[in-house]
């Protein structure tokens, strides 16, 4: 590929578009698709009745989250609602979608509740065949058997509902967990996987701690340049940094060359490729 030429950019919707739309929400993974683009972003938690639920976190966010009676959760109260200890009929009467989130003032306010995976595949599938899921396992070692299941059962859970669905080859899984990448490789050896890297984490030494070749490194966005991503690429992995929503950023992600740009505002990526 010669330097002026420009390979297509997979536009995905960070959170469905949680600039636009309460984050994780039915609503914002239908807007995202009507907006046009390749790949829906979402994350992942399970219940104590092992349903597979996207949220970001595994407790009710006290940032987005109203009770079931829509009073205000405290920071510090936050951890109580902890999935696994909550059935998804009990997590499903909250509200995550009609508080003021001032990270982003523009987002439209609705009362809205945490799906299931399940029920964002039967949705996205019914709107557009061809999408495509980034999913990321949100496992982490202190949150083991407190949180959520342990990476073995956490994967098993995942991937059930990802073969129910015959979505297998539209979907990636990532984590920043390597215990879980690990875990997916061995149970799905055609899984495709996303290694993310941290702001604070170099690119090159988590790499180096997996025991395989991802298909996918999915940094965040400052820590590329274009020698980084030269060089990545020509060994054969596939570039998608997180979560770049400054027009500005999103240009030199661009510029860079990148495979796939994350972001809470997927209006913006669009108007800006189709732009270039």
């Amino acid at each position: 590929m010669s330097c002026n030429e420009k390979q297509e950019v997979d536009i995905q919707g960070h959170r469905g578009c949680r600039g636009l739309l309460p984050e994780n929400s039915l609503p914002a993974f239908k807007k995202a698709i009507e907006l046009g683009v390749n790949t829906l972003e979402l994350d992942l938690a399970i219940s104590k009745d092992k349903q597979v639920v996207v949220s970001h976190e595994p407790f009710m966010n006290h940032l987005i989250c109203l009770d079931a009676e829509g009073n205000e959760i405290s920071e510090e109260d936050e951890i109580t609602y902890n999935f696994y200890q909550m059935t998804y009929d009990s997590i499903k009467q909250f509200d995550c979608g009609s508080k003021y989130f001032e990270r982003f003032p523009k987002q439209k306010k609705m009362k809205v509740n945490k799906p299931l995976l399940s029920e964002v595949f039967e949705l996205s599938e019914e709107l557009n065949s061809n999408i495509r899921y980034n999913i990321e396992i949100k496992s982490h070692p202190k949150y083991d058997t407190i949180f959520t299941p342990k990476p073995k059962e956490f994967v098993n859970l995942v991937l059930k509902v990802i073969n129910n669905y015959n979505v297998f080859n539209r979907v990636n899984l990532q984590s920043f967990d390597v215990r879980t990448l690990e875990e997916i490789k061995r149970q799905s050896l055609k899984m495709k996987v996303a290694l993310l890297v941290d702001e604070n984490e170099s690119i090159e030494t988590k790499l180096n701690s997996l025991s395989f070749k991802p298909e996918i490194i999915s940094p965040y966005f400052k820590l590329l340049n274009i020698e980084n991503v030269e060089t990545y690429q020509k060994h054969g992995f596939q570039i998608i940094p997180w979560t770049v929503n400054d027009i500005d950023d999103m240009n030199t992600m661009i510029d860079l060359n990148v495979d796939g740009i994350i972001t809470d505002y997927p209006d913006r990526l669009i108007v800006l490729i189709n732009k270039n």
